[in-house]
């Protein structure tokens, strides 16, 4: 018993070095998101730290329309960085997780 407990709190650790390796590996992955006539862009790591913005001069004649597209064109790249964040840290955590009967409901 106590060598399942043991087996159990290993695989656990070991799952838990995968996630934060996997959240530096996020650091590195990229996610590029452009307003819908190109005039903006961002682009921002799959953990949403934000790294670059890009505003065309037209922009800059318009205060309000230039705020809604940074919160139109940062919010739909902070999405798609959630998902693959989310994706990505859920398959390691599914895979590091101990074989307890009846868990698989629990997962899905």
């Amino acid at each position: 018993m106590f060598g399942d407990i043991m087996g159990m709190m290993g695989k656990l650790k070991e799952t838990q070095k995968k996630v934060q390796e996997t959240k530096e590996r996020l650091n590195t992955v990229m996610i590029d998101e452009q307003s819908s006539d190109g005039l903006l862009k961002v682009t921002l790591t799959a953990n949403r730290e934000i790294k670059s913005i890009s505003i065309d001069d037209s922009l800059l004649q318009d205060k309000e329309q230039l705020e809604d597209y940074l919160v139109l064109t940062l919010n739909k790249a902070i999405e798609k960085a959630t998902n693959v964040n989310e994706t990505e840290l859920a398959a390691v955590a599914k895979e590091g997780m101990p074989n307890i009967p009846g868990m698989d409901a629990f997962m899905k």
